[in-house]
Formats: C-alpha cells, structure tokens, sequence
C-alpha cells in the first residue's frame, strides 16, 4: 500500500445532505478540481455560479427510470476502482478516465423508517448508486477518497489548500473506514426496518471504535466501551473530571447507579456495589439523602460507585470526610457521578488520589432495548425496556396496610426492579420526609433466603440507628419495622416468607400476584395482620 499523496483532479458529487457543499465546492474548484455530478446537486452547484459536468457526460448513459438510474455504469465504477499503475494501458484503451474523489451521502432510508412511511416510501428512498459508489471508491482507496460525512469537508478542504490539491494515505484511509461504516449501518437499517415491516424482527446493531477501559472483570482482561453510532447520547459522553481510568466494572456499575436513580423525580443518590443498590435515598437536602443512602449498608458501600441525578455541592461531598486527618474516617469510594459537579465540590474530591469522578446526566439517556450477548453461545437475548412500576396498586387483604404512601410505594418498585431477583426491598419514610432503602436481598435461588437477608440488614441498621440510649432496643426496632414497606420483585409461591415477615413486625407488603397459591398467601397475611397490595407487574432482573 503506497504513503503517497495523491492529487485529486476529478470529484464526483452526489449528496441528498447537501448541508456545506457550495463551500466544498468552492474548495475543491480552488484547487484545480473538475466537478462532475448529478440530478438535485448539479442543479444546485449550477445555481451557486460552478461549472458542473453532468454524470451523463461520463457515463454515457442518461438518468433513467425517475432517477432510479444514476451514476451505476461501467465508466463511472471503472473510473473508481481500476489500479493507476497496474491497470493504467487498459484504461487508456478502454477511454476510462480516473475519478479522485468521491462525496456522497445516501437517500434518507432513516428518516422516513422513523416517520413511519408506508413500505412503497420505503422502497424509493432505498439507495442503490450511492453505496456502489461509496464501496468502489473505498475499496480503492490507494487511490480514491471517499467522503460520506459532511462533518469532514472542512478538514479535506484544509488539506487540499496546504497540500497543493492532494489527499495523503492517511487521510484516504480514514476516510475509507468512515464509508465502510456508514454502508453498512444503512445496509443493516435497511434490513432491520423491512424485517419488522414483514417479518421477524432481527438485530443487527452497530457500535463505533471502543475507548479503551483499564481492565475488565479482572486485571488480566482487556476490554473496551463502544458507542452505539447514530445515538443522539450515550453513556460514552461522560465527561471524567477525575482520577484514574475506569475499568469494566466501574462502567457496568455507573450504568447501575444511572439506571437506579434516573426515574427518581425528588433528589436522589443511589450507592451501587456489583451493579446492585445497597443504599439509595431520595428526597430534600443533597447531604441528608447520601447520608441515608449511606446508612442503607454502610458495610458494603466501601468501594462503591455513587451517583446522583442533581448537580453535587461541596456540602454533599463533605460527608465523604477525604480530607480527615485521621484515615480510618475517610469514606472510601470508586466511583462518584453527577450531571454536574460544582467547583468547590471537585475541588475537595480531587483530594482523593484513586477517585474518579464523572460527570452525566442520568436524563439524558432512554430505555431502550437490552441486549445480552450468550458469550461463546454464538446467540443473543433482547428485550424491552422494563420502564413500568405497576399496572395498579390493589389491596387485596382484608387486612388494611399500616401505610397508604403512595410515593414511597414507588420508590420501593423503583429500587427492587434494580435487585437482582429473587428480589426484597424493605423501605421507609425518614422523619424529614426522606425516602429510604432499609434493607435488601437478592440473587438468592429462593425467595425465603432473599427476605431473611431483606429483614436482617433492616434489623442491623435499625440497631444501629437506635442503640445506647437506654430504651429496649428490640421492642423500639419491631415498632419501626411496623413502618416499612417491603416489597417484592415477584409473587411469593408459599406462605413462608409471610412468617418470617410476621416475625418481624412489618405490617405492609407489596408484591404483583400471580401465584396459584395467592389465596393462601392472602390468608397468612390476614392471619397476621399484615396489609397487601397487588402491584400486577413482575420485576424479575436475571
């Protein structure tokens, strides 16, 4: 592969983008550069004062067939592909002229899947020439340059001027990646849009070049974040502010922590460990909410990643105690993100030499499908979104709830359907109004171990929040679990998880229903007087 420059002579235009091309054109006129083109962007170079030569001239063919005949011919592709010095004497007999550069973007497929046009629409605005031309160009890009985004006209205009009209190898193979990209992400958006017009749906999903993570799961493992080409926002935009490079696993728990807390409309901060939330607290007071995030499972939040979905303030921050003289105080975490950090905030988390702080905002990014590739299984699971909480909220006991909140019914949805399942939340209202995550088990094979656990660290953070000041420490802790509310990502298949809820006090649960023992369940709760509401929606999280 040559490292020569090549001059570009020849440049064929044919855009349906036709956003920057009079001053591409101007450029390329500059610089000595014949400009031959066809239908809407000759007229328009035409109009703005270029001499154009038609691509009929070239060709020797007309446009046909309402434009669906263009530029595919022997001389245009010839012109594109064949070898300037293995292939030059047959290319002088065969009268073929050579075509240096090539600029062209492709019919709007895209736009009008997603306006949701009928399929002859469709059909018309599948292009053909286009990507015949882009390829060509690309595959001989020893000798051609290929320009499919007009993002990139500025540049090649640049260096034509500096480089007396030519193009390097490294610019025409830069380029040549670009048009390979961009024909096989319309391929695939073509064929993925007509499979769900007509048929199964498929999956052909498309990703840019990865930015490099420091490791993966462990040290050993490579590993990379991609972003998904054409989103309008990705988890790739974050913005680093601090510290040392994340790893596979800081990203697969910011990810957790922006899932947690995105659909959280009060103030929030969601305290994530192996992708799960062992603390998350919701409501005024930024400082207040960590604080009660923290106490959630001040055990497991060593190591954590944290995220909020408002701007983080120096006050906040401070509960973390970095700069304590005395190490053992010092709160030690990850990962911190926030859709902004206010200076004196980052100021003070710079302190820490190993935290890396990030900036995104939870709301800018959707629910979308969630795809999980079967490594080595050569198959892929996808899914929709699970972006509902509840198809009602039904009390289905003769036995009253002790609590009727509805916001802090959604807070628990909102945090069991981020536990692996078999899930529990226990969750409670604080005295200043701050929702709470008390307890939480999950990621266990039966449903009794997940509420055992749920229970038991609700209990540890009770005896903790209440001990030393002389009163009767069991009798103070089943009073506040009389108060809270657990919740279930699923139906409880046996009365057995009610006993245990029963032993310790809690009066209100939520779970979907579904089981074919319901009956008996509702029973035990009655039996115990314990309130139940049917929620009609499974959050299972494998």
């Amino acid at each position: 592969m040559t490292d020569n420059d090549v001059p570009v002579r020849r440049a064929l235009l044919s855009v349906t983008d036709k956003s920057g091309l009079v001053p591409l054109a101007r450029g390329l006129v500059g610089c000595g550069c014949e400009l031959i083109s066809t239908g809407g962007t000759a007229r328009e170079l035409q109009a703005a004062g270029f001499a154009v030569t038609d691509i009929s001239a070239v060709s020797g063919n007309p446009e046909a067939f309402g434009g669906r005949m263009k530029t595919i011919s022997f001389a245009i592709e010839s012109a594109l592909l064949f070898d300037r010095e293995r292939d030059a004497a047959e290319a002088r007999r065969l009268g073929v002229a050579p075509i240096d550069l090539v600029v062209c973007n492709l019919y709007p497929f895209g736009r009008f899947a997603s306006e949701g046009a009928d399929l002859a629409t469709l059909i018309e605005n599948l292009d053909i020439g286009g990507p015949t031309m882009i390829r060509a160009a690309a595959k001989n890009h020893r000798w051609v340059a290929v320009v499919t985004d007009p993002a990139d006209y500025p540049a090649v205009i640049s260096e034509l001027d500096e480089g007396s009209g030519a193009l390097s190898a490294a610019t025409r193979r830069r380029l040549m990646l670009k048009a390979f990209d961009a024909t096989a992400d319309y391929d695939a958006l073509v064929s993925q849009t007509l499979h769900d017009r007509l048929a199964a749906p498929t999956l052909r999903p498309a990703y840019e070049a990865g930015l490099p993570l420091r490791y993966g799961e462990n040290s050993h493992q490579k590993a990379w974040l991609h972003r998904e080409r054409g989103a309008k926002h990705s988890l790739c935009d974050l913005v680093q502010l601090h510290g040392k490079e994340l790893s596979y696993n800081n990203v697969v728990d910011l990810h957790a922590a922006i899932e947690t807390i995105r659909d959280l409309a009060e103030g929030a901060c969601a305290v994530i460990k192996h992708a799960t939330p062992c603390g998350l607290a919701a409501g005024d007071g930024q400082r207040r909410v960590l604080a009660a995030a923290w106490a959630g499972d001040p055990l497991s939040a060593f190591g954590s990643v944290i995220a909020f979905n408002r701007p983080l303030t120096r006050a906040a921050v401070e509960f973390f105690e970095l700069d304590h003289p005395l190490p053992e105080r010092r709160k030690f975490v990850e990962v911190v993100t926030a859709p902004a950090v206010d200076d004196d905030a980052l100021a003070l988390l710079r302190t820490h030499r190993n935290l890396r702080v990030v900036a995104i905002d939870p709301a800018d990014l959707g629910r979308g499908r969630s795809i999980r590739v079967l490594a080595g299984a050569h198959a892929c699971l996808v899914q929709d979104a699970d972006d509902r909480l509840f198809d009602g909220l039904r009390v289905v006991t003769t036995t009253r709830p002790a609590l009727d909140d509805r916001a802090l019914f959604e807070f628990g949805l909102t945090a069991v359907r981020q536990v692996k399942s078999n899930a529990i939340v226990v969750v409670r209202r604080l005295p200043d109004g701050t929702c709470q995550l008390l307890g939480m088990g999950g990621g266990q094979p039966n449903r009794v171990d997940s509420v055992r656990l749920a229970i038991e660290r609700s209990r540890a953070n009770l005896e903790t929040e209440l001990a030393g000041d002389g009163h009767d420490d069991q009798t103070r802790i089943k009073a506040a679990l009389a108060a809270v509310v657990l919740v279930s990502d699923a139906f409880f298949p046996f009365p057995d998880s009610i006993e245990l809820i029963a032993a310790a006090g809690i009066r209100t649960v939520l779970q979907p229903g579904g089981s074919l023992r319901d009956r008996q369940v509702i029973e035990a709760c009655d039996r115990h007087a314990i309130g139940m509401l049917f929620t009609g929606l499974r959050h299972f999280k494998h």
